[in-house]
């Protein structure tokens, strides 16, 4: 047996692995049902009422986002590249009585047609597909003019790959080792420069603030999630580690 083999990054397949107990609450996974509550506080300042609204959640995996927005009266799709995510999202759908339309596919192609839909979120996602930039282009072919596009995701700086890579996942263990790859971290300029060039407008862009600045504030958000497996979320203008941010369609580009 080969040793020192470096470690895979970027291990998609631990969503598979984990689908059959996404739901499970004393499951690690299930922490990020929490971050709903933080990341839709942000989100409802944009959009005052879902109901009715045709919305997509691109890498959707096992359903908490979709059911969450269903629980608002959108009309949920859902899309995530793991066939055994979305089993595991159709069959908790059905169990609590929404009706949500979960695809297997690519945030890359999409498989709807241009302007389907009011909104499309892509939370914990970006930094992680194939080719994000592509995956941008296409939430923004799906969107109707005039649309939401909500997005969460990591800061490539020194401070993210000290926490989420050496603490989180190699000391810590609190993330499975491997899960993500820094390199494939997005900075917030270069989310803008692609969302500005694919014809998106409105941009805003504010800190996810899950953990404080300081080490201190950092000591006290670990002993309160492992005390209460949730998140002292905050929105800040702190982008360097997470941020969240919100994007307008605006007409189509060669429109008079």
């Amino acid at each position: 047996m080969m040793k020192n083999q470096p470690r895979k990054r970027n291990d998609l397949e631990f969503y598979d692995r984990m689908a059959e107990r996404w739901w499970q609450p004393d499951e690690k996974i299930y922490t990020l049902s929490y971050l709903n509550l933080p990341r839709f506080t942000f989100f409802d300042s944009y959009i005052k009422d879902w109901q009715g609204l045709k919305v997509l959640d691109v890498g959707c995996g096992g359903g908490y986002s979709c059911e969450f927005m269903a629980a608002k009266g959108a009309i949920v799709s859902g899309i995530d590249r793991s066939s055994p995510c979305i089993i595991s999202a159709q069959n908790h759908a059905a169990n609590q009585g929404w009706e949500i339309d979960y695809r297997v596919g690519q945030a890359e192609t999409l498989p709807w047609q241009n302007d389907t839909f009011d909104a499309v979120i892509c939370v914990d996602v970006l930094e992680h597909v194939v080719d994000w930039q592509k995956a941008v282009a296409e939430i923004y072919r799906v969107l109707r003019p005039q649309g939401y596009f909500f997005f969460d995701t990591i800061n490539r700086t020194v401070k993210s790959k000290l926490i989420f890579i050496v603490v989180l996942e190699e000391i810590l263990q609190e993330i499975p080792r491997g899960v993500h790859d820094w390199h494939k971290f997005i900075q917030p300029q270069e989310l803008q420069n692609c969302l500005i060039k694919v014809g998106f407008s409105d941009i805003d862009i504010k800190g996810f603030d899950l953990f404080g600045i300081s080490l201190y504030q950092n000591i006290r958000a670990y002993i309160h999630y492992k005390k209460t497996g949730g998140f002292q979320a905050k929105i800040s203008d702190n982008t360097s580690l997470m941020y969240i941010g919100k994007a307008t369609k605006g007409k189509e580009k060669n429109a008079e």
